[in-house]
């Protein structure tokens, strides 16, 4: 058999790099209908951020600088050694890389990162409060995070001078609460007993000048976590080269990425959720996530797993909703400042058992490649265990899964995958603003 010459051998891999690079060109070609989508989802299509009606110190500098302090103090806990700041991890896109996260207790949940929080209307994974203020005040006294009382934290503003001075000079005089007996040192709605049975004897006028200095307390930290805003990533720069030019993005996105990005906005349908510029629609979807009480640890013998107690379901939306429309801190409450007609996201939210039921907020894909374990308690350690899931469609345990099997091929879930890096880029916050002031 006659050796083909160096000559040929050329001739096939220079035809061959032809095609290859012809590949690479059609897989760089988008149509205006794409482009379209890719706009929506760029970056620089993220609105003015709007003003919050239920908390009318929002945008104020100083208030936010003052809830700096509070995000990172751990001196409110019950221990003294729990703060915001250690489940939402500036290092960790502000997150903590736990399953299921860690006060001065065990949470049933992860901690979400909270780049870019301030656009949604709804917060936790059941969108159990409606405002970012709310929000970080149900840490502070779960019994699992931060342990404490309302009371407690008060205290801690009221004999702490800077603090107090802080405090009085953004909100106005703080209540004396210099008589014990009045003001107890710790009490609280909160599951001890004690100090909720101090609370329930304190008088109905104490009760509201504590509660009242705990809002504000929510509101500085609020203020503070509407800065935390994530900032471009490859994706952004690679939507950007297309907009302004009739030619690719170059090199930005490799061709796997590429490949993925035509994926993700078409066959595997990721956009029906996640969409927008912070690729989520902010809304609640039951995706048939494996719920942990059904997970048997390996570790037991069978014959324990049927004798082991069973936690109940987590029902999600469901009884997030109900908790939201029964808060003293909703929309509609009180210490809100919003007005007659602001509140129609409380007003109109969904409570059908079939919407709800077993249905989770869908998060945010930004830094998604950089805040494993995933979904709302930790259940998959990594994004192929995602993608994997989202590609069967398995059965729900609670509810009704909304999903429809994908059957992408391996290589396809891959390149999905390999989009889903290009989303990463650093916190868009000064350096100043990512660490105990």
């Amino acid at each position: 058999m006659k050796k083909p010459t160096i000559g040929k051998l050329c001739f096939v891999f220079w035809s061959c790099c032809l095609v290859v690079n012809a590949q690479a060109v059609e897989s760089q070609v988008w149509s205006e209908t794409d482009i379209a989508l890719l706009r929506l989802h760029w970056i620089g299509s993220l609105p003015e951020l709007q003003d919050d009606p239920t908390n009318k110190y929002a945008d104020n500098p100083a208030v936010a600088k003052f809830g700096q302090k509070l995000f990172f103090d751990t001196r409110f806990s019950a221990n003294g050694k729990v703060a915001c700041a250690s489940c939402h991890v500036p290092e960790k896109y502000f997150t903590d890389g736990l399953a299921k996260s860690k006060g001065v207790g065990e949470a049933s949940r992860s901690a979400p990162s909270i780049l870019g929080i301030a656009y949604s209307p709804w917060f936790f994974w059941d969108g159990r409060s409606d405002s970012l203020w709310s929000q970080a005040l149900a840490p502070l006294e779960s019994a699992v995070e931060h342990g404490g009382d309302r009371s407690q934290y008060v205290r801690i503003i009221y004999n702490d001078d800077s603090y107090k001075k802080a405090y009085e000079s953004l909100f106005g005089e703080l209540p004396d609460i210099s008589d014990s007996r009045s003001f107890p040192l710790t009490a609280g709605p909160v599951a001890d007993q004690a100090s909720n049975e101090r609370w329930q004897g304190m008088s109905e006028k104490d009760r509201r000048a504590i509660t009242r200095v705990f809002v504000n307390i929510g509101k500085a930290i609020a203020a503070y976590a509407r800065l935390l805003m994530p900032t471009a990533s490859r994706f952004d720069q690679y939507v950007e080269a297309l907009l302004n030019s009739e030619s690719a993005g170059g090199n930005i996105l490799t061709n796997d990425e590429v490949a993925g990005l035509k994926l993700f906005i078409g066959k595997a349908m990721c956009i029906t959720c996640h969409q927008g510029p912070l690729f989520t629609n902010n809304s609640f979807h039951n995706v048939g996530t494996p719920d942990p009480a059904t997970i048997k640890p390996k570790y037991l013998p069978p014959i324990l797993h049927v004798l082991k107690d069973k936690p109940a379901l987590d029902e999600g939306r469901y009884k997030g909703i109900r908790q939201v429309l029964q808060s003293e801190f909703n929309c509609l409450n009180e210490y809100s400042d919003a007005k007659e007609g602001d509140c129609a996201e409380l007003k109109f939210a969904s409570t059908k058992h079939t919407a709800t039921l077993g249905a989770f907020k869908v998060p945010s894909l930004r830094n998604v490649a950089e805040t494993a374990p995933y979904m709302h308690s930790g259940q998959f350690s990594s994004l192929a265990e995602v993608l994997e899931h989202y590609n069967t469609a398995p059965r729900a345990h609670i509810g009704h899964n909304e999903l429809l099997p994908l059957n992408l091929k391996q290589r396809e879930l891959e390149q999905i995958e390999a989009f889903l890096h290009s989303l990463s880029s650093p916190p868009g916050v000064a350096a100043d603003l990512l660490k105990k002031p």
